[in-house]
């Protein structure tokens, strides 16, 4: 049709890097300075969804004027961050933390992006979006709070810890120390190593809840011995909410020499921390989790200094090398997921921080409070605040993790998830940042039900 405007053309960011190649010195910077957020707040939400972005950034000065604890209970704020999912009227989801739900905003920069590089694949994804990985990966550095040359952009936790696990040099003898209370994904692949390479894995068996980060610490610390070479800590214990103490950990182990990874599928993006905050030397993460990222993306962090020391997990030009980058050859990726991340960063910084982490622990709050004095109900995640946010893990006396959930579903349409995993035996609740306090006033009520029958 004369005088159409190709569908790539349609969207400023787009046209930006077409022409990317033919841009001076100056303009290439300047297109560079926008997506780090140089020029313009929300850079990746504002070229793919303008409108939205400017009632963002509207809610965003209201938010930034007060304290993030008052915050937490301003139903009109959160009622717009509701309003921002395309959630179903038809069940309450409360099993968010094996993945999120994306805000529609972000749904639609990954559909976008998805359909542009379908246009022409070769050409769309190779010579233009990935032109936009640096400043993406600029973006996510500087949430992680960490040099952007430490920060890998990949698939999931998974992957991300793998790379760490499988790339790390160990020899016979060499002694790990874990939990059984790790993620299976995890716990499996040190046992191949172990299988493979003759190292000694060290085993924690915790009783959870622990109420006292000291304490927490003290049972790493204690098995520590002049063999020992790494120490992997689960920031977050998703079967039950509890959070360990890295820091604490982290400090002594390298006191002795010893590694620390950090396992924060679970935290980033949930807590309000940097990276660095942890003292770790390894740390990953699934973005499709709590940043609300499209499904299938992650990151890795490695400390600077200890880049040299991990194997690429894929084949490198220099599998050896101190670029994070190597960490990044996976051959044709999703490209349109990958870049979708910058607008979950965008929505994220919106909500913030603090007063993401401050809503979430409200919330889950909310519901226990309601339950926590009915004689037949337990729960499996601490008391104290500072070591729990927004997952809780309850149990009711005469009833199994799974009759629990299955009722729960059946009759309320609230949907959970049976937790039947070493010394942990309950249901995990796990709200977001768009549940209402209705929802959880129905869960509530659902469990004072069963606990009185």
């Amino acid at each position: 049709m004369p005088g159409r405007v190709p569908g790539l053309l349609r969207i400023p960011y787009l046209r930006t890097i077409i022409n990317l190649n033919a841009m001076t010195p100056s303009s290439r910077r300047q297109f560079i300075r926008l997506f780090s957020g140089g020029i313009t707040a929300l850079p990746f939400m504002a070229w793919s969804d303008p409108v939205y972005a400017g009632e963002a950034r509207e809610r965003l000065k209201f938010a930034n004027a007060l304290d993030p604890l008052a915050m937490a209970s301003d139903e009109d704020f959160w009622g717009w961050v509701r309003s921002s999912y395309t959630v179903s009227p038809n069940i309450i989801n409360l099993n968010n933390g094996g993945v999120a739900p994306q805000p529609k905003v972000v749904q639609d920069a990954h559909i976008r992006y998805y359909q542009y590089c379908n246009e022409a694949p070769s050409y769309y994804m190779w010579q233009l979006l990935d032109q936009g990985r640096e400043p993406l990966r600029e973006r996510l550095a500087s949430l992680c709070g960490c040099d952007k040359e430490e920060v890998a952009i990949n698939r999931n936790a998974t992957e991300g810890l793998n790379t760490v696990i499988f790339g790390l040099n160990l020899k016979a003898g060499d002694e790990v120390v874990l939990t059984k209370q790790d993620y299976p994904n995890m716990i499996n692949a040190w046992k191949q190593r172990e299988k493979r390479d003759g190292i000694k894995l060290v085993w924690l068996d915790l009783s959870l809840p622990m109420e006292q980060e000291d304490e927490i610490a003290a049972r790493y610390i204690q098995v520590f011995t002049p063999r020992t070479k790494v120490v992997m800590v689960t920031h977050l214990i998703n079967w039950c909410g509890q959070i360990m103490p890295v820091r604490k950990v982290a400090d002594v182990a390298h006191a002795r020499g010893i590694q620390v990874i950090a396992d924060g599928a679970h935290t980033f993006a949930h807590l309000d921390f940097k990276i660095p905050d942890l003292g770790c030397d390894y740390f990953a993460s699934s973005l499709h989790k709590w940043l609300s990222a499209p499904f299938g993306s992650g990151l890795l962090y490695i400390k600077k200094e200890r880049i040299r020391d991990v194997w690429a997990l894929l084949s490198s030009t220099e599998p050896d090398g101190t670029d994070i980058r190597k960490f990044e050859s996976l051959g044709t990726r999703s490209f349109a997921s990958e870049m979708a991340i910058g607008t979950a960063i965008d929505f994220h910084e919106v909500i913030g921080a603090a007063r993401k982490e401050a809503r979430l622990r409200k919330l889950k709050d909310h519901w226990v409070n309601q339950v926590k004095d009915l004689r037949r109900v337990t729960f499996n995640q601490p008391m104290a605040p500072h070591l729990s946010c927004a997952i809780g893990s309850v149990a009711v006396e005469g009833k199994k993790p799974e009759e629990v959930a299955g009722e729960l579903f059946t009759r309320y349409k609230i949907h959970s998830v049976a937790i039947n995993w070493e010394n942990i035996h309950g249901v995990r609740i796990t709200p977001n940042v768009y549940t209402s306090l209705q929802e959880l006033d129905k869960l509530a009520g659902a469990i004072r039900k069963m606990a009185q029958s």
